[in-house]
């Protein structure tokens, strides 16, 4: 049985593996109208889990439709319904959960909420984003920069603004696809530096720079996410805003960049936040291919933690 809790806890053979699985699997489905299921409908008679106590468009949407598409069922809980962690523990629901279903995605606030899940569960449990993490996503942008540029070890990524949960995913994934990091954003909200220290100790370059000019300047991918998170205060959005407007992606900044770079952004985007509609609907832009390939990439993640 195999949990997908994090990039930096799953070996990186593995990681490569759900890449090229994910590849083929969109390429094998090229012209198959969206709500068929592929021919070897591996999870069929399987049934899969989706629990939510965020809210969600992407993770949801993706999920659901790339389980059908391989033959299973989904069932779709809200944390609201669920109590979870409240009127019962987590570790009962794991237990209870695992009697009726295959498999558990997750998306939660707290690590320790996904943490305690995966260790009372009997089935396989997905990490579909926490407030310090968020892998399925940046196996989607790994996906996505190999299918337009060929491998992204050795390649320079460089992200600007908040060193937030998906900024923590993409320094593990640096250490386990070897690419070169760099942040660029203010110090206050610099990325952990626990992650940092793990991708440098598997011999990539992570560094933290504050110009932004600097930071962009050869980059062959350049990433950016949204200024506030679902979970911050109303209080933290202007200050926010006032730390981060310098670190907009814009197109002179883009232009900063290695000629045929990309730009990425998860989505859901404040445009002209922290980036331009003219970056995020420019020639750089990949941000609905990445967002498509979350489809690929977590069906991937699915076989791989099920076995098939």
């Amino acid at each position: 049985m195999n949990h997908f809790l994090d990039i930096h806890t799953t070996d990186p053979t593995a990681l490569r593996g759900m890449i090229d699985s994910a590849i083929a699997m969109k390429q094998a489905r090229n012209g198959r109208p969206k709500g068929t299921p592929d021919d070897d409908r591996v999870l069929d008679g399987r049934m899969v889990a989706l629990i939510f106590e965020k809210p969600s468009t992407r993770t949801r949407v993706s999920f659901d439709v790339g389980v059908r598409q391989l033959g299973g069922q989904t069932m779709v809980l809200s944390g609201k319904e669920m109590q979870l962690g409240h009127g019962e523990t987590i570790a009962d629901t794991a237990r209870v959960l695992s009697r009726y279903v295959d498999l558990i995605m997750i998306r939660t606030f707290e690590e320790a909420t996904l943490l305690e899940m995966a260790e009372h569960a009997t089935v396989p449990v997905i990490n579909g984003l926490t407030n310090r993490t968020h892998p399925c996503q940046i196996m989607a942008d790994v996906m996505t920069y190999e299918e337009h540029r060929g491998p992204i070890a050795g390649k320079k990524v460089v992200w600007a603004g908040d060193g937030n949960n998906v900024c923590a995913s993409f320094i593990h994934a640096a250490g386990q696809f070897g690419f070169d990091f760099t942040f660029t954003g203010p110090q206050t909200l610099d990325p952990e530096r626990e992650w940092i220290d793990f991708a440098r100790e598997k011999g990539v370059t992570v560094a933290v720079e504050r110009n932004p000019e600097a930071a962009v300047t050869g980059a062959d991918l350049v990433v950016t996410d949204t200024w506030v998170s679902m979970h911050d205060p109303e209080s933290a959005k202007e200050r926010r805003h006032n730390q981060l407007r310098p670190y907009q992606i814009n197109e002179r900044l883009m232009g900063l960049a290695k000629p045929d770079a990309l730009f990425m952004h998860c989505l859901p985007a404040h445009r002209n936040d922290e980036a331009t509609s003219a970056v995020m609907d420019g020639p750089h832009s990949v941000i609905f291919d990445e967002a498509e390939n979350r489809l690929h990439a977590q069906k991937a993640v699915l076989r791989w933690c099920l076995g098939v």
